[in-house]
């Protein structure tokens, strides 16, 4: 498995939709952490009235705590990081399996609609995650390390900056305002995305060239 793991990261196309992955799932962990670590609910309105045994209930409970609530949200925020660096994406999809694995259990348990669909997808993501990143984790399971080829796309510092300007913008946007429009962080993250990848295809052509 692991000669056909190192071929399947060579591939360009599948490198770039790791990379992108990484984005998604840590800048929404991201995303809903701070308003964990600000001290609000996710609603406006109290859930101390419904049923005890509703989502918003149990949400309302862990809100009340105070200090586990903020914890929540701080663990959330670093796995996102860490994700989000690309640089130390193996450590953030490492914090981010055990924390949205529970988040999938939660939804599950509770009537949540469609949301154990978003929160599988999620846990799936990162466990492909977790897959790509086997040579290193192997290391948990008594196996020796393999070194991945360091001069692969996905190691290119285009996307650990790019990575830093989303967190920096996801954060700054959460942090100043708590009433929000999901449409304008998504759209803007779309375009800080989409300008990144326009980056990177300019200096792939330029360096070609220049060869």
């Amino acid at each position: 498995m692991t000669d056909w793991l190192l071929k399947i990261k060579e591939i360009v196309w599948l490198q770039i939709f790791i990379i992108y992955t990484r984005y998604l799932i840590g800048g929404t962990f991201v995303f809903a952490s701070l308003i964990k670590i600000k001290g609000l609910r996710f609603t406006t309105n109290s859930g101390a009235d419904a049923p005890i045994d509703s989502a918003w209930h149990f949400f309302e409970t862990m809100y009340q705590s105070g200090l586990y609530w903020q914890f929540l949200g701080f663990g959330q925020l670093v796995a996102g990081f860490f994700l989000m660096t690309q640089r130390y994406s193996k450590l953030g999809a490492a914090l981010f399996y055990p924390i949205i694995l529970n988040v999938f259990v939660i939804t599950l348990s509770y009537e949540f609609g469609a949301t154990p669909l978003i929160t599988g997808l999620m846990l799936l993501a990162n466990t492909v995650l977790l897959f790509w990143e086997w040579n290193s984790l192997r290391i948990f399971f008594n196996q020796s390390l393999i070194r991945d080829n360091p001069n692969r796309i996905e190691n290119n510092l285009i996307w650990q900056w790019l990575g830093l300007f989303l967190f920096v913008f996801t954060t700054s946007y959460r942090i100043y305002t708590n009433k929000y429009d999901m449409f304008f962080w998504l759209g803007t993250c779309f375009l800080i995305g989409l300008s990144g990848f326009v980056a990177w295809l300019w200096k792939s052509k330029f360096k070609t060239q220049t060869v």
